[in-house]
């Protein structure tokens, strides 16, 4: 742990003197709408002097005059650098934590500025926005995605809602697919390296006429388990998935029109947590390999099947005006062998079944003048949410002479949303401007909630032989949000290469119902002995959350452009926040759980402060002769984030005991890139390192907490001189470091099953691949 902060403290202060000249790859874009954001030199487009510009508010604009805090990182920057899937860009961003969720192989958690929400059942909603192409995904199942044919992906940090999409409170993550080209093209990507890794992107595009463009790709991406599951002898943390992607473009004079599909399968064994303590009640003993496991449930097999289009069309009305419509539709399907005690035995084994579709429209109108810019809209989305498991707790049944006792649990969310919003930017002078936006949104949740339990083993939906013998809850309810967001900021221009910019912004999260809440368990009971509605309805729902968020912030284009730097400070009032969890239950008071209750409360309100810093500098050009160059790149995040009150589930005040999880309190990344030119093409020498300081997997600090740690990648990529192919090898985690991402704790607090269940899954250890990519 010292060590850690040693170096962490070191690395800080050696980034600090460099901080002058050094600023990230993953240049600061504007807070995109529809954008060709230009993001790096390489990747650029750039006006007379050489200035880097965006249309990301609607109309063209350099990035130093953009008043918000962003990373952008071209489709080109992350092939460079090897990046394959969606986690991986958390490396590079400030305050961001992007991970694969636990027992799951394409479930994504994601926390931004301590916002976030891990828990991926239905009911709850996420705390950042994941968008594909201007569609917002509205469940995290099939939400880690594979990084092949993007443009950009770009992270806005901080309540999202008045200009586009979903209201989203801690922030959104923009999955931007690439535009089909004028040309006739076809590119073939390949990657092989460790644990037969081997990958293959096919992508062909043709015009048809002068504005008709259609395109199609296809991916397979396979990979060993870096463990095995000792018990079933089947692969762990292996990749074996197909996917697919389609697009129709025609772009003719004022009207735009795109029609895009994408499919993927994912048929990769069930990902399994190493055991972190010896089995209490078999005495098995943790393994040497944490990516091993002795896990048994197979009732399902780990499957995940999504897919989704959108349709987006955009018409000029006028030199000023042009109206979009975006249409979305989305589905995924998955199962999932959850065994949380890692073991063959049924000590603590969930296997589960989540169903999710989803249907959104989006109206916008933009407007773009002299002086007044800015957007109108309106939003709609009906989604449904079915989440069904069985908590398998054999070993406690089998103590209490109730054999093969089970608890099954429903949970069917409908949520229907409306709202419209609106930001409007007007310049006072050349100098000075402001901008003023809201969001009015009315949210609805419908749920259906039954729990039951059963004896004798896995219930029907698992094909098991179970018999019900009681039904803990019965529940159907409805619930009505709504709630204004407001957004404003002010900035200043003391020059034409400089922004000072204050924002505030406020964000929502609506309330729901916790599926797996017991209604039988709730407090109070009528006179005539019947358990009130009201009552159940307290004990399963949960209200909205809410935060104030205040922002300064300073952009910078120096040195002729050769550095951009971009600075914000920010604080977060976070309040009636929403904390899920579950506990143990002891139905009959024996002192055995022989059960449990999911209890998720508005328990806490906690500060959020912090600051990020990022940029990217130009360092040298032509020092190996004509066309070579070196740039630094570099990001730094802190965070000061705390519970002011955490009421528990006895009444009492306990934030001195709790943290805000998922979220270190310094992220740092620093990275270089020496290009020379080689022959007909270009040799880039990549090399980064990024730091996380100490993190909580959840509220209450337990052994599941990871010290600080240090990932460093290397690559080296050539790429000739007219982007016909390009081949590179990269080395990713070459210390090979061992770090917790997510786990299971039924040791800390609630206990659950008899072998003292605490499972722990790790990030990925040393890889080496190869990527090479051809285009005709």
């Amino acid at each position: 742990m010292r060590t850690h902060s040693i170096r962490l403290g070191a690395a800080l202060l050696a980034g600090t003197a460099v901080a002058a000249w050094a600023a990230p790859a993953a240049a600061q874009s504007a807070q995109d709408i529809e954008s060709e954001t230009v993001l790096s030199e390489d990747a650029s487009q750039a006006d007379d002097d050489g200035i880097i510009v965006v249309t990301a508010r609607r109309r063209t604009e350099r990035i130093t005059d953009v008043p918000i805090a962003v990373t952008a990182l071209s489709g080109e920057e992350l092939s460079r650098g090897g990046t394959l899937e969606l986690t991986e860009i958390a490396d590079e961003v400030p305050n961001l934590t992007l991970e694969v969720s636990r027992g799951t192989n394409t479930t994504l958690t994601a926390f931004i500025r301590g916002v976030g929400q891990q828990d991926p059942v239905a009911g709850f909603e996420a705390g950042v926005g994941l968008y594909v192409d201007d569609v917002y995904l509205n469940r995290p199942q099939a939400a880690v995605l594979d990084v092949y044919d993007v443009e950009r992906i770009e992270v806005l940090r901080g309540p999202q809602g008045t200009l586009y999409g979903r209201n989203t409170i801690g922030g959104a993550i923009k999955y931007v697919t690439a535009r089909l080209p004028d040309e006739a093209q076809v590119k073939i990507r390949g990657t092989y390296g460790s644990y037969d890794q081997a990958d293959l992107v096919v992508s062909a595009s043709t015009p048809v006429s002068e504005s008709l463009r259609i395109g199609a790709s296809g991916a397979r991406l396979s990979r060993g388990g870096f463990g095995e599951n000792l018990n079933l002898g089947t692969e762990n943390y292996n990749k074996d998935v197909w996917a697919a992607r389609g697009t129709i473009e025609f772009d003719s004079g004022p009207l735009f029109v795109r029609l895009s599909g994408d499919y993927v399968k994912d048929n990769s064994e069930a990902r399994q947590g190493g055991r972190l303590l010896s089995g209490a009640f078999s005495g098995a003993p943790v393994l040497d390999n944490p990516y091993d496991t002795r896990a048994g449930l197979n009732v399902v097999d780990q499957e995940v099947e999504a897919y989704g289009g959108a349709l987006q069309i955009a018409y000029e009305l006028s030199d000023t005006l042009t109206i979009k419509s975006i249409t979305g539709y989305r589905e995924d399907a998955s199962t999932s062998p959850i065994d949380f005690d890692s073991l063959p035995a049924a000590d603590l084994d969930v296997p589960a079944i989540y169903e999710n579709d989803q249907f959104s429209q989006e109206l916008q109108l933009l407007v773009e003048g002299d002086r007044l810019s800015g957007v109108l809209g309106a939003y709609y989305l009906d989604a449904n949410a079915f989440t069904a498991f069985d908590v398998a707790l054999f070993t406690t049944g089998d103590l209490l002479g109730l054999p093969g006792l089970n608890a099954q649990t429903l949970g069917d969310v409908k949520t229907e949303t409306y709202s419209v919003f609106g930001d409007f930017t007007y310049d006072l002078t050349d100098q000075l401007s402001i901008s003023l936006g809201g969001r009015y949104t009315w949210d609805e949740r419908n749920s259906r909630i039954l729990r039951t339990t059963f004896i004798g083993g896995f219930s029907d939906l698992f094909d098991g032989e179970g018999v019900p013998i009681v039904v803990t809850s019965d529940f159907e309810g409805s619930a009505s949000f709504k709630e204004f967001t407001p957004r404003a900021s002010i900035a200043f221009k003391p020059n034409i290469d400089q922004t000072i910019y204050l924002s505030y912004s406020k964000g929502f999260k609506g309330g729901g119902f916790d599926p797996r809440g017991q209604t039988s368990a709730a407090p109070d009971i009528d006179e005539d002995g019947d358990v009130d509605f009201d009552d159940q309805y307290e004990f399963l729902s949960f209200e909205p959350e809410t935060v104030d968020s205040y922002e300064l912030g300073w952009k910078a284009s120096l040195l002729d452009n050769r550095l951009n730097i971009a600075l914000a400070g920010f604080i977060g009032q976070y309040k009636d926040v929403q904390i899920p969890g579950s506990i143990g239950f002891d139905s009959d008071g024996d002192g055995v759980n022989d059960s449990f209750i999911g209890v998720t409360t508005n328990a806490a309100s906690a500060d959020i402060n912090g600051i990020e810093f990022e940029g990217n500098a130009l360092v040298g050009r032509d020092f190996a002769g004509p066309g070579s160059r070196l740039t630094f790149n570099w990001s730094l995040g802190y965070l000061d984030a705390g519970f002011n009150e955490y009421i528990d589930n006895f009444g009492n005040d306990v934030a001195d005991q709790r943290v805000i999880q998922n979220t270190p309190e310094f992220t740092v990344h620093s990275g270089f890139d020496i290009g020379i030119p080689v022959g007909g093409g270009i040799i880039d020498f990549l090399g980064s390192i990024t730091m996380r300081s100490d993190t909580s997997q959840f509220e209450l600090p337990g052994p599941l907490d990871q010290d600080g740690y240090e990932l460093v990648d290397l690559g080296l990529v050539y790429t000739d001189d007219n982007d016909r192919f390009t081949i590179g090898v990269h080395a990713k985690n070459i210390f090979d470091e061992r770090y917790i991402v997510s786990g299971y704790d039924f040791v800390t607090g609630t206990v659950l099953g008899l072998e003292g269940n605490l499972t722990a899954f790790y990030g990925d250890p040393r890889r080496v691949f190869v990527t090479g990519e051809v285009k005709f």
